[in-house]
């Protein structure tokens, strides 16, 4: 099948996806006696697949795996979908879903009409691209860790303010969103560790010049995150406490993936 309708069909569901949860949340009677939400969400498992082909379609080479800054992108925007649309199957935070698949949307048609190129060549050790796959799942999950947490602030300052209307009323409990919140940091947390673990022990050039900065951020990113850990668990920290560390270690994580790509790939060609 052609990449682009791949790409615009991708594009399509996710966005009928989003629209059909948001209705939901705003009138559950009306959208809820046509389709139930699994079935809204299996719309957007379909644009999942199809954005996974277009992909596909577009990193996988004949000199080798392209991941440049775009398919970067587009692979990190991947798997925050499947996470989300997993989240909200699992838990009511459709809200997750109906903000992520249109950015995803935006994300995969930048893919598809920008141009950028970092090639992984033919050949290149199944080390290296566990290391990578698995820096790729711990991005994308304290990505959504971070939305969550920002969603988190906005309900509680709504709640503090005794303003509980508008969209904190399409939100599910305070308690609930601090749960997932922290379902999602360990997951993202266990995957960092994984990655920063397969880095040291199968590559030999993580803190050469064009990679230090990247490692240490990294490295940097993970203290943040475990030491919220276990403040959770020992002291209590949850709230505004949560959301500022939350937030600080994502910061850091995205500037050790994205930062130096960006400048080098896009802003320096």
């Amino acid at each position: 099948m052609d990449n682009t309708l791949l790409t615009y069909s991708a594009v399509f569901l996710y966005l009928v996806c989003s629209a059909l949860l948001f209705f939901r949340l705003k009138r559950p009677a009306e959208v809820s006696g046509a389709m139930t939400k699994k079935q809204i969400l299996l719309i957007g498992a379909g644009g999942l697949i199809l954005h996974g082909m277009a992909l596909y379609s577009g990193m996988i080479t004949a000199a080798g795996i392209n991941l440049g800054f775009y398919n970067a992108m587009s692979l990190v925007s991947l798997f925050i979908t499947l996470f989300a649309l997993t989240a909200s199957w699992r838990h009511p935070v459709d809200m997750l879903a109906i903000i992520l698949l249109p950015i995803s949307a935006i994300t995969i048609l930048f893919d598809i009409s920008g141009s950028s190129s970092h090639l992984l060549p033919a050949g290149s050790s199944n080390a290296l691209i566990f290391h990578i796959l698995s820096s790729i799942v711990a991005y994308s999950l304290l990505a959504l860790a971070a939305l969550q947490a920002i969603f988190l602030s906005i309900q509680s300052r709504f709640l503090h303010a005794h303003q509980p209307g508008g969209i904190i009323r399409l939100m599910p409990p305070l308690k609930n969103m601090e749960v997932l919140l922290f379902e999602i940091i360990v997951a993202g947390f266990i995957a960092l560790t994984i990655s920063l673990g397969s880095g040291l022990i199968f590559l030999e050039n993580m803190f050469e010049q064009q990679l230090v900065h990247k490692t240490i951020l990294s490295i940097i990113a993970w203290f943040v995150f475990l030491i919220l850990l276990i403040g959770h668990w020992k002291l209590g920290w949850r709230g505004r406490t949560a959301v500022r560390w939350t937030l600080s270690g994502f910061a850091s994580l995205m500037l050790a993936y994205f930062g130096s790509k960006f400048v080098i790939e896009i802003l320096l060609v």
